[in-house]
């Protein structure tokens, strides 16, 4: 079987980095659909505005309606089309990026992405996760290709509030888990094709996991001191590229498919995707009955930085067996990324695994203190 990298074209990070959008911009097109949330169009419409004008891109600036749902992309879709775009550039987080991606699959426009935050890997990817409109994850929407261009501008990452870089950590730090479930089991990885990672994309993950261990908690503590140090670029790459590009490659197995069914529970709405990821990945670890070790490993991390370990830290505390029962039957529908574990799964081994990560946290806090 033959072997596959995907990656987006270019990967641009740096402090001060979005006045060089127009530069970029000017390979792909001349009339951009710039979509994004109002506090990320506030944040640096203006520059992308003026970088853009630099290179004679004319743009329009859509606010972004909130979720990433078929209404929403449809909208954004008919609006491009009536204006005339030939370049979308997708601003702010993980939502409004998914959704952007979507419409430039729709249109067959290149698109750009620029997070505001470092809160999930999907910047690189040739994925869009499409919810309903009240926020339920609903499927994966497979694009044709990965971004033409990401942007990362560090210095408005660390002006975000240091939860999102934090739940990017989150997302990424399940990276190295899954990559490795999939590997182990040798299945077909939906987001490349059913072809098998290159030996980079291995190397990769474990550069990310090792990345976030070392310089997690250093860059949390800068940002939220609004500083950019060489532990936020190395933890903001992490964030973005690394986990993007081994999360894509390598494959994603039980922590995201959990996250998918920790949205059927209304309680979670405010926690963000990356921090029902961690304990995703806890409660795979059970299911895979890997040694303490691996989860304390990672119950020290998360605690750390603070991410999740335990149902109360989602605002579960009073989930019942109905609620985790309910989570673990749509953790394992049909498509979901869980049956990529080298063995079978069923609903009924998803919900004890969720009681046993659960268990775990409050042991934790009470016998390794830090």
């Amino acid at each position: 079987m033959s072997r596959i990298l995907l990656s987006p074209s270019r990967y641009i990070q740096g402090a001060g980095a979005i006045r060089e959008i127009g530069r970029h911009a000017a390979l792909l097109g001349d009339r951009a659909l710039v979509i994004g949330g109002k506090t990320a169009l506030s944040l640096c419409g203006a520059d992308i505005e003026a970088s853009l004008g630099q290179k004679g891109i004319g743009c329009r600036h859509e606010l972004f309606g909130g979720v990433s749902s078929h209404r929403e992309i449809n909208r954004l879709a008919e609006l491009s089309r009536a204006q005339g775009a030939n370049i979308i550039i997708a601003l702010g987080g993980g939502a409004s990026i998914d959704a952007g991606k979507a419409v430039s699959h729709e249109l067959n426009l290149p698109v750009i992405v620029v997070p505001t935050t470092a809160a999930t890997d999907a910047p690189c990817s040739a994925l869009s996760v499409v919810y309903t409109d009240q926020g339920v994850f609903e499927s994966y929407l497979y694009l044709r290709r990965n971004p033409d261009c990401v942007l990362v501008d560090t210095a408005i990452i660390a002006a975000s509030p240091a939860r999102f870089l934090v739940a990017g950590m989150g997302d990424a730090v399940a990276g190295f888990w899954e990559s490795g479930t999939c590997a182990r089991s040798g299945k077909p990885n939906a987001f490349s094709g059913g072809q098998t990672p290159t030996l980079a994309v291995l190397a990769l993950s474990r550069l990310c996991y090792e990345t976030l261990l070392e310089s997690g908690l250093q860059a949390k503590l800068a940002v939220e001191r609004k500083s950019v140090t060489p532990a936020v670029e190395a933890i903001v790459e992490a964030n973005t590229l690394l986990s993007g590009l081994s999360s894509e490659n390598g494959g994603h197995a039980a922590a995201h498919s959990i996250h998918n069914g920790l949205t059927t529970l209304p309680a979670t709405k405010e926690m963000l995707h990356g921090e029902k990821v961690a304990f995703g990945l806890l409660a795979q670890l059970v299911l895979e009955g890997r040694p303490l070790r691996d989860i304390r490993e990672v119950q020290t991390f998360c605690a750390g930085v603070g991410l999740p370990i335990c149902l109360e830290d989602l605002n579960l505390a009073h989930a019942g067996p109905d609620d985790i029962r309910k989570v673990a039957q749509a953790t394992v529908a049909e498509g979901e990324t869980i049956h990529a574990t080298w063995f079978p799964v069923t609903s009924a081994m998803v919900e004890a695994a969720i009681w046993g990560a659960d268990a775990l946290g409050p042991d934790y806090k009470k016998n390794c203190p830090r």
